[in-house]
C-alpha cells in the first residue's frame, strides 16, 4: 500500500500541477497565456489527466475519491490485485489529497511572480479552487454530480471494453465534461483536486488576505461523491461487452 499512496500521490500531484497551472497561465495578467480562454483550461485539464492517469498507473489511476468510490460501488478491484478495502480507500484517499495539496504548491512556485505582480487578488483563488458563475448551493450540488456521475460511469465502462485508448480515452472523457457541463461551477468533479489546493491558498500570503471561500467548499466535494456513487450503482445493471 505504500507504493499504491506513492502512485496516487504522484498521479494527483501532477494532474493539479498541469490542471491549476493552464488556470494560472490563463487567469494571471502576466502571463503569455493570459486570456486564453475557456476551451484552452477544457484542454489543460484534459492533458493533466492523461498523465497523471500514467504517472498511477500502479495504482490504477484514480487520482480522485469520487472514482475510488464508484469502483468500490460497482463491486470492482481497486486495481488488478488490490481489493476495494476501507483500509485501501483510505490510503487512496490520502493519496489523492496529499498529491492534490503538491501539485498546488509546485504551481504556486512556478508562478510566483506572477501571483507577485497581480495588483488584485480577488481572482486568484479561481487558479486553485472552482467557484459557481451563479451561487445557488443546491443547483451547484446537481451540476457536480451530473459531470461527475458521466465521468465515474464512463471510466466504469472503459474498464469492461476491449479497446486500449486507456489515459487517452479518459483525456478526452474531461475535456468533453469542462465544455458541455463546465460551466455552472468550473466542474471540480473531483473531490481532492478541490479540497486540497483550497488548503494551500488559505495558508498563502494572498489566501490569507482574500479567503478561501469556505462557505463553497463543501460542494464540490459532495457532489462529485455523489456522481461517483450513482455511477458504481448504476454499473450493477449495466450490460458489458465480454
Amino acid at each position: 500500500m505504500g507504493s499504491v499512496l506513492f502512485s496516487e500521490t504522484m498521479g494527483t500531484a501532477l494532474l493539479v500541477l498541469l490542471g491549476c497551472g493552464v488556470g494560472a497561465n490563463v487567469g494571471l495578467a502576466t502571463t503569455k497565456g493570459y486570456g486564453g480562454g475557456w476551451l484552452l483550461i477544457n484542454f489543460g485539464w484534459g492533458l493533466a489527466v492523461f498523465a497523471g492517469v500514467y504517472a498511477a498507473a500502479y495504482s490504477g489511476g484514480h487520482l480522485n475519491p469520487a472514482v475510488t468510490a464508484g469502483i468500490w460501488i460497482a463491486g470492482n478491484e481497486f486495481a488488478p490485485g488490490i481489493a476495494a478495502t476501507p483500509w485501501h480507500a483510505l490510503v487512496y484517499v490520502a493519496g489523492q489529497l496529499l498529491g492534490a495539496m503538491l501539485g498546488a504548491v509546485l504551481v504556486y512556485l512556478a508562478y510566483k511572480k506572477h501571483f507577485d505582480a497581480e495588483e488584485d487578488h480577488s481572482g486568484t483563488l479561481g487558479v486553485f479552487a472552482t467557484g459557481p458563475a451563479l451561487r445557488t448551493p443546491n443547483w451547484n450540488v446537481v451540476t457536480e454530480a451530473i459531470g461527475t456521475f458521466v465521468l465515474v460511469y464512463v471510466v466504469l465502462v472503459f474498464g469492461n471494453t476491449p479497446t486500449g485508448l486507456g489515459p487517452l480515452a479518459v483525456a478526452l472523457l474531461v475535456v468533453g465534461i469542462g465544455a458541455s457541463l463546465g460551466g455552472p461551477t468550473g466542474y471540480a468533479i473531483n473531490p481532492a483536486r478541490d479540497l486540497g489546493p483550497r488548503i494551500v491558498y488559505a495558508l498563502l500570503p494572498m489566501g490569507r488576505r482574500q479567503g478561501a471561500d469556505w462557505s463553497y467548499s463543501w460542494i464540490p466535494v459532495v457532489g462529485p461523491l455523489i456522481g461517483g456513487a450513482m455511477a458504481g450503482l448504476l454499473f450493477h445493471v449495466t450490460p458489458v461487452v465480454t
